[in-house]
């Protein structure tokens, strides 16, 4: 492969999933260990978090602790009915996307009937070659390897040819161990040695310059 290849994740890059979004989602992760585990609410709540701040997701949690079964978790705890008055439209991100030359492929966390459902609120999901989610990664979430490997194969990527745009320090640290060139989505000052660019939002990618 002689061209680039632009890896996105989903929420907190593409769009601002911290107002609404993620607090729909900690709600009913929650909810589900009330139901599922005969946990009180806080008792729930404080395990929801150990389990992500442990493993990286609350989901890995109950599947290694309690044989949850990662489907059945994810449509429960992913179902939103106003997920279209939730999503956060970031102005110019389309335009922001297609100057970059490339391909361009999605791998979130997320599971894949949520990535594709906001990609279409949002307007792009034409702009993708291709969409990785939680189940494409056999639910080992990022900052695991094993996702990251798993695309590399799939699509025949070469590592060094690739440009991880990320919210998440913890998964650009990985993509830069695995060869990757690195870009963090955040308002922060500081640049960790890890990061080779940091940028406010998907719109200032374009102006800057990563890759010759």
């Amino acid at each position: 492969m002689t061209g680039r290849t632009w890896v996105f994740d989903l929420d907190n890059t593409l769009h601002n999933a911290t107002p609404h979004i993620f607090p729909h989602i900690n709600r009913s992760m929650t909810k589900y260990l009330e139901n599922h585990l005969g946990l009180a609410h806080e008792e729930a709540d404080r395990l929801r978090q150990t389990y992500w701040e442990k493993y990286g997701a609350t989901l890995s949690g109950m599947m290694r602790h309690h044989g949850t079964k990662p489907g059945h978790f994810l449509l429960e705890t992913h179902d939103f009915p106003e997920l279209e008055n939730m999503v956060i439209k970031n102005p110019g991100l389309r335009h922001a996307l297609m100057s970059l030359r490339g391909k361009k492929i999605v791998f979130s966390n997320a599971p894949l009937h949520y990535a594709l459902a906001v990609l279409k609120i949002l307007g792009i999901r034409d702009l993708f070659d291709a969409v990785y989610s939680i189940e494409h990664s056999k639910y080992r979430p990022k900052p695991d390897a094993y996702g990251f490997f798993r695309i590399f194969r799939k699509m025949g990527l070469n590592p060094a040819r690739l440009v991880m745009v990320e919210d998440t320090l913890e998964n650009l640290r990985t993509a830069k161990q695995l060869g990757m060139r690195t870009v963090w989505v955040s308002a922060s000052s500081r640049k960790p040695i890890y990061v080779d660019m940091c940028v406010p939002s998907i719109r200032h990618l374009s102006r800057r310059r990563i890759y010759n």
